[in-house]
Protein backbone atom coordinates (compact mmCIF):
# COMPACT_ATOMS: atom_id res chain seq x y z
CA UNK A 1 0.00 0.00 0.00
CA UNK A 2 1.22 3.52 -0.77
CA UNK A 3 1.11 6.18 1.93
CA UNK A 4 1.81 9.84 1.27
CA UNK A 5 3.19 12.39 3.69
CA UNK A 6 3.06 16.15 3.11
CA UNK A 7 4.37 18.90 5.39
CA UNK A 8 4.80 22.64 5.41
CA UNK A 9 6.44 24.64 8.19
CA UNK A 10 3.84 27.29 8.94
CA UNK A 11 0.07 27.59 9.02
CA UNK A 12 0.24 30.27 6.32
CA UNK A 13 1.76 27.87 3.79
CA UNK A 14 -0.35 25.71 1.48
CA UNK A 15 -0.22 21.91 1.21
CA UNK A 16 -2.32 21.67 -1.98
CA UNK A 17 0.52 21.10 -4.47
CA UNK A 18 2.08 18.37 -2.34
CA UNK A 19 -1.24 16.62 -1.76
CA UNK A 20 -2.12 16.74 -5.48
CA UNK A 21 1.30 15.27 -6.37
CA UNK A 22 0.84 12.46 -3.86
CA UNK A 23 -2.65 11.74 -5.22
CA UNK A 24 -1.23 11.54 -8.78
CA UNK A 25 1.35 9.02 -7.51
CA UNK A 26 -1.52 6.79 -6.40
CA UNK A 27 -1.15 7.14 -2.64
CA UNK A 28 -4.00 5.31 -0.91
CA UNK A 29 -3.70 7.38 2.28
CA UNK A 30 -2.18 10.86 2.62
CA UNK A 31 -1.26 12.33 5.99
CA UNK A 32 -0.30 16.00 6.20
CA UNK A 33 0.58 18.62 8.78
CA UNK A 34 1.74 22.19 9.24
CA UNK A 35 4.70 22.01 11.60
CA UNK A 36 8.44 22.69 11.48
CA UNK A 37 10.59 19.93 10.04
CA UNK A 38 13.64 20.73 12.15
CA UNK A 39 12.62 17.99 14.59
CA UNK A 40 10.32 14.99 14.67
CA UNK A 41 8.87 16.18 17.99
CA UNK A 42 5.30 17.39 17.66
CA UNK A 43 4.88 15.87 14.21
CA UNK A 44 1.88 13.75 15.08
CA UNK A 45 0.90 12.81 11.52
CA UNK A 46 4.41 11.59 10.70
CA UNK A 47 4.61 9.62 13.93
CA UNK A 48 1.20 8.07 13.24
CA UNK A 49 2.43 6.96 9.82
CA UNK A 50 5.69 5.58 11.19
CA UNK A 51 3.75 3.49 13.71
CA UNK A 52 1.17 2.29 11.19
CA UNK A 53 3.34 1.35 8.17
CA UNK A 54 3.87 -2.38 7.60
CA UNK A 55 6.19 -4.66 5.62
CA UNK A 56 5.76 -4.08 1.89
CA UNK A 57 4.27 -0.59 2.25
CA UNK A 58 5.71 2.45 0.52
CA UNK A 59 6.03 5.92 2.04
CA UNK A 60 5.98 8.65 -0.61
CA UNK A 61 6.99 12.29 -0.13
CA UNK A 62 7.30 15.05 -2.70
CA UNK A 63 10.83 15.98 -1.55
CA UNK A 64 13.03 14.68 1.24
CA UNK A 65 13.09 18.05 3.03
CA UNK A 66 9.34 17.58 3.65
CA UNK A 67 10.27 14.51 5.73
CA UNK A 68 13.34 15.76 7.64
CA UNK A 69 15.64 18.78 7.89
CA UNK A 70 18.46 17.14 9.84
CA UNK A 71 20.57 14.19 8.78
CA UNK A 72 20.03 12.59 12.22
CA UNK A 73 16.22 12.71 11.94
CA UNK A 74 16.35 11.47 8.35
CA UNK A 75 18.60 8.56 9.30
CA UNK A 76 16.34 7.67 12.24
CA UNK A 77 13.22 7.74 10.06
CA UNK A 78 14.86 5.69 7.29
CA UNK A 79 16.14 3.19 9.89
CA UNK A 80 12.61 2.76 11.32
CA UNK A 81 11.21 2.28 7.83
CA UNK A 82 13.90 -0.25 6.91
CA UNK A 83 13.26 -2.27 10.08
CA UNK A 84 9.59 -2.48 9.10
CA UNK A 85 10.33 -3.40 5.48
CA UNK A 86 8.94 -0.10 4.17
CA UNK A 87 10.32 1.62 1.06
CA UNK A 88 10.77 5.39 1.03
CA UNK A 89 10.39 7.23 -2.27
CA UNK A 90 10.49 10.91 -3.24
CA UNK A 91 8.55 12.14 -6.27
CA UNK A 92 10.75 15.09 -7.30
CA UNK A 93 14.09 13.48 -6.44
CA UNK A 94 15.65 10.15 -7.46
CA UNK A 95 15.19 8.71 -3.98
CA UNK A 96 14.01 5.14 -3.61
CA UNK A 97 15.35 3.10 -0.70
CA UNK A 98 14.75 -0.13 -2.61
CA UNK A 99 17.77 0.69 -4.83
CA UNK A 100 21.44 1.35 -4.02
CA UNK A 101 21.53 4.55 -6.08
CA UNK A 102 18.32 5.76 -4.44
CA UNK A 103 19.79 5.19 -0.97
CA UNK A 104 22.99 7.06 -1.86
CA UNK A 105 21.05 10.01 -3.25
CA UNK A 106 18.91 10.05 -0.10
CA UNK A 107 22.00 10.43 2.08
CA UNK A 108 23.30 13.28 -0.08
CA UNK A 109 19.98 15.12 0.05
CA UNK A 110 19.87 14.72 3.83
CA UNK A 111 23.28 16.34 4.14
CA UNK A 112 22.20 19.25 1.93
CA UNK A 113 18.91 19.75 3.82
CA UNK A 114 20.80 20.01 7.11
CA UNK A 115 23.40 22.30 5.51
CA UNK A 116 20.61 24.60 4.28
CA UNK A 117 19.08 24.75 7.78
CA UNK A 118 22.47 25.58 9.33
CA UNK A 119 23.13 28.31 6.74
CA UNK A 120 19.74 29.87 7.50
CA UNK A 121 20.57 29.93 11.23
CA UNK A 122 23.98 31.48 10.55
CA UNK A 123 22.44 34.20 8.35
CA UNK A 124 19.88 34.94 11.04
CA UNK A 125 22.54 35.22 13.75
CA UNK A 126 24.69 37.44 11.50
CA UNK A 127 21.69 39.71 10.87
CA UNK A 128 21.00 39.96 14.60
CA UNK A 129 24.67 40.74 15.32
CA UNK A 130 24.72 43.51 12.70
CA UNK A 131 21.43 44.96 13.97
CA UNK A 132 22.81 45.02 17.53
CA UNK A 133 25.93 46.84 16.31
CA UNK A 134 23.74 49.48 14.66
CA UNK A 135 21.63 49.73 17.82
CA UNK A 136 18.51 48.62 15.97
CA UNK A 137 18.07 45.25 17.65
CA UNK A 138 17.66 45.39 21.39
CA UNK A 139 16.28 41.91 21.95
CA UNK A 140 13.10 41.10 23.77
CA UNK A 141 11.97 43.68 26.28
CA UNK A 142 12.21 42.72 29.93
CA UNK A 143 9.13 40.95 31.18
CA UNK A 144 9.60 42.02 34.80
CA UNK A 145 11.07 44.94 36.68
CA UNK A 146 14.35 43.99 38.37
CA UNK A 147 13.99 46.73 41.01
CA UNK A 148 10.49 45.47 41.88
CA UNK A 149 11.82 41.93 42.40
CA UNK A 150 14.58 43.23 44.69
CA UNK A 151 12.12 45.41 46.62
CA UNK A 152 9.71 42.51 47.20
CA UNK A 153 12.60 40.23 48.12
CA UNK A 154 13.86 42.75 50.69
CA UNK A 155 10.38 42.69 52.23
CA UNK A 156 10.88 38.97 52.86
CA UNK A 157 8.71 37.71 50.04
CA UNK A 158 9.72 34.38 48.44
CA UNK A 159 10.35 33.74 44.77
CA UNK A 160 7.10 31.83 44.21
CA UNK A 161 5.00 34.60 45.70
CA UNK A 162 6.87 37.29 43.74
CA UNK A 163 6.40 35.30 40.52
CA UNK A 164 2.68 34.99 41.16
CA UNK A 165 2.35 38.68 42.01
CA UNK A 166 4.28 39.82 38.91
CA UNK A 167 2.71 37.23 36.59
CA UNK A 168 5.95 35.54 35.58
CA UNK A 169 7.85 32.33 36.26
CA UNK A 170 10.05 31.68 39.28
CA UNK A 171 12.98 31.28 36.87
CA UNK A 172 12.43 34.88 35.72
CA UNK A 173 12.38 36.04 39.31
CA UNK A 174 15.65 34.22 40.05
CA UNK A 175 17.32 36.07 37.16
CA UNK A 176 16.90 39.25 39.24
CA UNK A 177 17.34 37.66 42.68
CA UNK A 178 20.01 39.11 44.98
CA UNK A 179 22.01 36.89 47.31
CA UNK A 180 23.35 39.61 49.57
Amino acid sequence: MKYGYARVSTTGQDLTIQIESLEKEGCDVIRHEKVSGTSTKGRNELNTLLEFLRDGDELVVVRIDRLARSIRDLQNIVHRLKEKGVVLRAIEQPVNTSTSAGKAFLDMLGVFAEFETNLRKERQMEGIRQAKERGVYKGRSKSIDSDKVKELQSQGMGASKIAKLLGCSRASVYLHWTTE
